[in-house]
């Protein structure tokens, strides 16, 4: 076996630590003897057709105008194409936003994302910044949010999960994120993966399964003393601070 990640505009779309999620993929799949590949997808640049998993991290609004635009059409297309063959995704706020229908800034013609999650954000008048913690499927996720977009879940779509500690897509309805096959898009940044090493194997998985033509795959378990450590410190200073 052997993993590829599939970093979208890594020089573009990537702050707040976003980075680590691709670190922390890569060394868990070495740890386990799984040799490790990532590939950036920049702008202009087709989607391979052999990635296992996509990270998608977040921008300014300026990056975001450039990455809508490439995202149009065939390459958005790919993208969905994947996802709906197994491929396993993760993005965070502005990456998220734009696999949704559109983002709405203050100023300018809406942004188009490529809809592979039914929801739609608009930029809000609140900045939410500072701790979170979410209950989702994967267990208790620990983040760090910093994000004015308030995003609104259509009909129908599951949520990543429900916000214990902090403001979430909107701040109002008490959701986080979104789910869809083996894609998950949040605003969660920190890095995430790190912390929250279950939810970094479930990707790990899925995109091995995919490899692997839909095989499941039971990944070894790894000495987590020290993740876990930090998750539990995330989770008890959020709880302080909130």
């Amino acid at each position: 076996m052997h993993l590829t990640i599939g970093w979208l505009y890594g020089t573009k779309m990537n702050i707040y630590g976003d980075r680590g999620n691709v670190l922390a993929l890569e060394q868990r799949a070495r740890w386990r003897g799984i040799p490790a590949e990532t590939r950036e997808i920049g702008l202009g640049e087709p989607i391979p057709d052999d990635v296992d998993i996509f990270f998608f991290g977040g921008g300014q609004d300026q990056e975001q105008i450039a990455v809508s635009a490439d995202l149009q059409g065939e390459k958005g297309e790919a993208l969905k194409a994947a996802v709906e063959d197994g491929a396993a995704l993760l993005a965070v706020c502005g990456g998220y936003q734009l696999l949704g229908h559109e983002y709405r800034p203050h100023d300018g013609p809406a942004l188009l994302g490529i809809g592979l999650f039914d929801l739609v954000t608009e930029a809000g008048s609140e900045r939410f910044i500072g701790n979170i913690v979410v209950e989702s499927p994967f267990g208790e996720l620990v983040g760090f949010e910093n994000h004015s977009g308030l995003t609104h879940l259509g009909p129908g779509t599951e949520p990543l999960g429900r916000v214990r500690v902090g403001r979430g897509n909107n701040g109002r309805d008490g959701t986080e994120g979104a789910r869809y096959k083996h894609a998950v898009g949040c605003y969660m940044h920190g890095s995430l993966l790190p912390k929250n090493p279950d939810f970094a194997d479930w990707l790990l998985a899925a995109g091995l399964s995919r490899r692997q033509g839909g095989t499941p795959v039971e990944l070894p378990p790894l000495d987590d003393d020290l993740e876990r450590a930090a998750h539990a410190a995330a989770v008890t200073r959020a709880v302080r601070t909130r």
